[in-house]
C-alpha cells in the first residue's frame, strides 16, 4: 500500500481562436489510499483531461497535486493508466504485453519479472502466456491489459472508459474480475465512466462533476451492507436504485 493523492485548487485553461476556454475550475479532492472512486459528469465536462493531468500527461494551468499530504506528485510517480482499448500488441506473446510496461520504464529486474509471473499465476492466465491477443476473448484481452498495467506495481490506478469497447454482457463478467483483482491487490484506482451503474458497483465514492468548467458538484459514498461485495452481487441491492437515482438526478439538475 502507498498513500493518498491530494488534488488543490486544479485549473484547466485551454487556448483557442476565440480566446480562453476554461474546462476545469477548482477541482479539489484528497483520493484516499486503496479506495475505488468513480467519475462520472456530463459528455465532453474534462474527465479525462482531468485524468491526464493527474498521469502527467498535460499540465494543469493552476493548482498543485501533493502525494501523501506534503510531497507534491513527481512527474515520474509510477501511475498505471488503462484506456478504452487493451492496445495489446498482436505480435507479442500474452507474456510478452505483460512485460511491456515493465521494458518501456526500464524496470525489467529478476524481481519485476517475478511479480509479473506471480500475478499471471494468481489470475489464472499463466497458461494462456505463449497465447498471442488474437486468440483471447474480448474480456481476456482486458484482463491481460490489466495484469500489464499492475506489472510495474503502480502507486495509482487511472482507469479511462475502459469498458466501454465491450459488449455488455463481457461487460459486467470483465468488471466483476477487474474490481476483484483491484482490491486484491489494493490499489487506489480512480475511474472515469459514463456508465452510472457501473460506477455505482465498482466505486466506494462516485464523484459527479458538473458540465464545463468542471467542478465537483456532489460526492457520494457507495455503501452495501453485504459479504464478498463484487459488482455484480451489487447490482441485485435493493440500495442500487436508491444510488442510481441520486446520482441520475445529480448529473440532470443544475
Amino acid at each position: 500500500m502507498h498513500g493518498c493523492l491530494s488534488l488543490e485548487h486544479i485549473t484547466k485553461t485551454y487556448q483557442d481562436l476565440n480566446g480562453e476556454t476554461l474546462a476545469i475550475k477548482d477541482f479539489t479532492h484528497t483520493f484516499e489510499e486503496g479506495k475505488f472512486v468513480s467519475v462520472v459528469g456530463p459528455s465532453g465536462c474534462g474527465k479525462s483531461t482531468l485524468l491526464s493531468i493527474i498521469a502527467g500527461l498535460e499540465p494543469q494551468t493552476s493548482g498543485v497535486i501533493f502525494w501523501d499530504n506534503s510531497k507534491p506528485l513527481e512527474s515520474n510517480r509510477n501511475i498505471g493508466y488503462m484506456l478504452q482499448k487493451d492496445y495489446l500488441l498482436d505480435w507479442r506473446t500474452v507474456y510478452k504485453n505483460v512485460l511491456l510496461g515493465l521494458e518501456i520504464k526500464k524496470m525489467l529486474s529478476p524481481e519485476t519479472i517475478a511479480y509479473a509471473n506471480s500475478l499471471l499465476e494468481k489470475y489464472d492466465l499463466l497458461e494462456f502466456k505463449d497465447k498471442y491477443p488474437s486468440q483471447l476473448s474480448g474480456g481476456m484481452r482486458q484482463r491481460v491489459a490489466l495484469i500489464r498495467t499492475l506489472a510495474t506495481n503502480p502507486d495509482i490506478l487511472l482507469l479511462d472508459e475502459a469498458f466501454s469497447a465491450l459488449d455488455y454482457q463481457t461487460r459486467l463478467l470483465v468488471t466483476d474480475d477487474v474490481y476483484k483483482i483491484i482490491k486484491a491487490e489494493g490499489k487506489t484506482t480512480i475511474m472515469v465512466t459514463h456508465d452510472i451503474p457501473e460506477s455505482i458497483s465498482m466505486s466506494d465514492d462516485v464523484i459527479v462533476l458538473s458540465k464545463r468548467p468542471t467542478t465537483i458538484k456532489q460526492i457520494y459514498p457507495i455503501h452495501f451492507e453485504m459479504d464478498n461485495r463484487t459488482p455484480l452481487t451489487c447490482r441485485d441491492n435493493p440500495m442500487f436504485s436508491t444510488y442510481f437515482d441520486r446520482i441520475w438526478n445529480a448529473l440532470n439538475s443544475e
